[in-house]
């Protein structure tokens, strides 16, 4: 039976009265879900993210985390959900891969034979295991991106958002962070991502929201809303005039 996770409703969100950015959205997210958010540029993607995350102050919302109601608890939003940035450098401060994954914990003051046994666990499923003494300036866009996530991991939050996680990585380094997500997807964590680039990832999401301007304007599985992604700023790749089948949207060969 599927559980819902997080539940929103009508969040909205201004820098001033003139302009609401974000406007009545309301949705659900299963545990376990893989979930993309896709819209053009400026409609409100990250921003929604962010208020979610409690990084930016709804100017109204319900927010409730296994129907637990965090909406005027943005402290505790800020445990329960991990963002990963889209620049992934912004996120990493050790001078060591493994010292970069204390950091958190440290400021937690998490016990040491915790700290030890949850770097162990992430850094296995993430790959980094052989990387733990490696400076991260050193390492590759998709080490990089996947040290973020790690980072993230090891706090253990309820739900992980990703905004671009694909961004300015070349081909292998796509490869590495998709196959990261999938592993965390298989191993029942919760995710939301943030992407224009719906080619590498969307035959992998369990559901699709579609912003424009603000609006949430669908939600439901992928592969009913394709066709009508590009009408509203999404680039969906077409082979013969028709949208590419939803199984092949993805860089992993199946």
């Amino acid at each position: 039976m599927e559980k819902t996770i997080l539940e929103v409703e009508k969040l909205c969100f201004s820098f001033s009265k003139d302009k609401q950015l974000l406007n009545n959205i309301s949705f659900k997210i299963n545990e376990g879900e893989l979930c993309l958010i896709v819209g053009a540029n400026g409609s409100g993607k990250s921003l929604l993210l962010k208020c979610l995350k409690g990084l930016l102050k709804p100017t109204s919302a319900t927010i409730l985390v296994n129907g637990e109601d965090v909406s005027k608890k943005s402290k505790k939003r800020r445990t329960l959900f991990g963002l990963v940035f889209q620049d992934a450098d912004s996120q990493i401060v050790g001078q060591t891969v493994e010292k970069d994954l204390r950091f958190g914990m440290e400021n937690l003051n998490i016990q040491e034979s915790e700290q030890i046994k949850r770097i162990d666990e992430v850094s296995i499923l993430l790959t980094l295991k052989d990387l733990l003494k490696s400076r991260p300036r050193i390492l590759s866009g998709g080490e990089k991106r996947r040290l973020a996530i790690a980072g993230i991991l090891v706090m253990k939050p309820q739900i992980i958002f990703m905004d671009e996680p694909f961004a300015n990585l070349d081909y292998p380094g796509v490869l590495q962070v998709l196959k990261s997500l999938l592993l965390l997807k298989e191993s029942g964590h919760t995710i939301i991502i943030v992407s224009h680039e719906i080619e590498k990832i969307a035959a992998h999401a369990d559901r699709l929201l579609l912003i424009e301007k603000g609006y949430l304007i669908a939600n439901d599985i992928p592969e009913l809303l394709l066709d009508k992604l590009p009408k509203h700023g999404v680039f969906v790749p077409t082979t013969q005039g028709k949208s590419v089948p939803i199984e092949e949207m993805t860089w992993l060969k199946h």
